[in-house]
């Protein structure tokens, strides 16, 4: 019997989420490089989420590509660019979804596509319709296993800001599939 603050994961799912996320991620990561054409962070991210995607390893090597891209989020020095770089760092932190029942960790699944939402909305002046364009994209790349997953935790939670909001609209559709 499942303990009631568990959710059932298995290293399918976890992958399933890990190549979503890099794959919304890989959308916006050109904002990152026009601004720092030679920092690969954010870049090395994807790829690392994309070979655990494919069947390889979820260990050090993966979370040190999340740190590297978080720090390179830092230092963009343009808030589009830093948004772009925090979707790269949620993908390689997409394959650490914890089979924990809180809310929070739907960041796991959804943080990807949120940042990547904000970040173009930010490239064009905060134009929310950049934003929508990008959340129907992710919404059309989610898999059955990622929407399934995605509800077997709580809601997105008030807060985080713009990219919360991103998160829970994106969460609301995904759970009002049929």
């Amino acid at each position: 019997m499942a303990d009631a603050d568990s959710v059932p994961l298995t290293l399918d799912d976890l992958r399933a989420v890990a190549g979503f996320a890099a794959d919304c991620a890989a959308e916006v990561l050109t904002l990152f490089e026009q601004v720092r054409p030679t920092d690969a962070r954010p870049r090395e991210a994807i790829e690392a989420a994309r070979t655990f995607a494919r069947g390889g390893k979820r260990g050090k090597a993966l979370r040190d590509t999340a740190w590297a891209a978080l720090r390179a989020a830092g230092e963009a020095g343009d808030t589009a660019a830093g948004q772009a770089a925090r979707a790269c760092v949620a993908a390689a932190g997409a394959a650490y979804l914890h089979p924990l029942a809180k809310a929070t960790q739907v960041k796991h699944v959804l943080g990807a596509a949120a940042h990547a939402a904000r970040a173009l909305e930010m490239a064009t002046d905060g134009d929310a319709s950049a934003a929508e364009r990008a959340l129907e994209r992710a919404r059309q790349r989610a898999t059955p296993v990622l929407v399934d997953v995605l509800r077997r935790y709580p809601a997105v939670p008030a807060g985080g800001g713009r990219v919360g909001e991103l998160m829970r609209e994106l969460d609301r559709a995904f759970r009002e599939r049929a």
